[in-house]
């Protein structure tokens, strides 16, 4: 907690579009809420702002001149990651003093994922070399990697999607973005958490409950078994996919999200999960902030206790 706040606290600086009154305005942070931005919106970004949600996933394409274009469709001129996503949320951090909110705990979690119709993996690889300059430009306000310790900052930046970058990051000194790691990552030597300090996967992947009925007995013990073991190994967990059902079945769900633990919950509902935030905090979020640095393993065991986290969660 002190580390979080020591490093948010000192990334002030000058400048900025937005101004304090309108940071006064918004919602107050919501650690756990995560805005799950679908295909058709071209500006998630003041919604999600608002609302107080603490992290988003946006779909991004290759295009143009060397941008990443948001929204449906062909590229549309000014319809970019970096004029609707990038600048504005960090020229809000600037003008917050190295914060989105004045009572930001953790990183903002900003989850790029690459789509589009290209499979080319040197088109591909070509986006992401575009996305890491433009992260660059800002790099004292993100969370980065240098020699397997993580310094956390205002903002978190995860790819994902159809673009496979861990061997480019795990190559990079030092790095501005991470990978979004899976339940079977745990215990990898390969994907440690200071490469992808969160485990995300779709709720339907392991789980049938859709929240009309009570959880069974067994769903229940697998998710706090898969809670516990991710926490162990030094990394955060993010439930996504969550059931399209009635508002009644999915505050079941996240409820029982909340009780086992789970440090993000991600859903398109942003209203309702910010009002259910609001009522009901994730206990345990954020967890106790250590220096983080790999830990080297003689053989993947991603069950195996361990005595303490040693990777700052971002």
């Amino acid at each position: 907690m002190a580390t979080i706040a020591g490093g948010l606290a000192g990334l002030a600086g000058a400048g900025g579009a937005v101004s304090v009154a309108i940071l006064r305005r918004t919602r107050s942070f919501l650690p756990a809420g995560h805005a799950l931005i679908g295909p058709d919106t071209t500006d998630p970004l003041p919604g999600v702002l608002r609302l107080g949600l603490a992290g988003m996933t946006v779909r991004v394409a290759p295009g143009p001149h060397g941008e990443l274009f948001l929204g449906p469709g062909r590229p549309q001129p000014g319809r970019t990651l970096r004029r609707l996503v990038l600048a504005p949320l960090f020229a809000r951090a600037r003008s917050g003093g190295g914060r989105l909110w004045p009572d930001q705990r953790v990183p903002f979690r900003l989850v790029i994922e690459f789509g589009g119709t290209s499979r080319d993996p040197g088109a591909l690889l070509h986006a992401y070399r575009v996305l890491d300059r433009q992260l660059q430009d800002h790099a004292g306000l993100l969370s980065r990697c240098r020699a397997g310790v993580i310094t956390p900052a205002a903002v978190t930046a995860t790819v994902t999607g159809v673009i496979d970058v861990r061997e480019l990051l795990a190559a990079q000194a030092e790095r501005y973005a991470f990978a979004d790691g899976t339940f079977d990552d745990l215990g990898s030597r390969s994907t440690p958490p200071s490469l992808a300090p969160m485990v995300s996967e779709a709720w339907s992947r392991r789980f049938g409950w859709d929240g009309c009925e009570p959880i069974t007995a067994e769903e229940r013990h697998q998710l706090h078994a898969l809670v516990r073991a991710a926490h162990a190994d030094g990394r955060k967990v993010r439930f996504s996919g969550l059931p399209e059902g009635s508002r009644k079945a999915r505050t079941a769900i996240w409820t029982e999200l909340g009780t086992a633990g789970v440090d993000v919950i991600a859903d398109t509902d942003l209203s309702g999960l910010a009002r259910h935030l609001r009522r009901h905090p994730v206990a345990g979020v954020p967890l106790p902030h250590v220096p983080t640095r790999a830990v080297r393993r003689s053989a993947p065991r991603p069950n195996a206790p361990r005595s303490a986290n040693r990777h700052e969660a971002v």
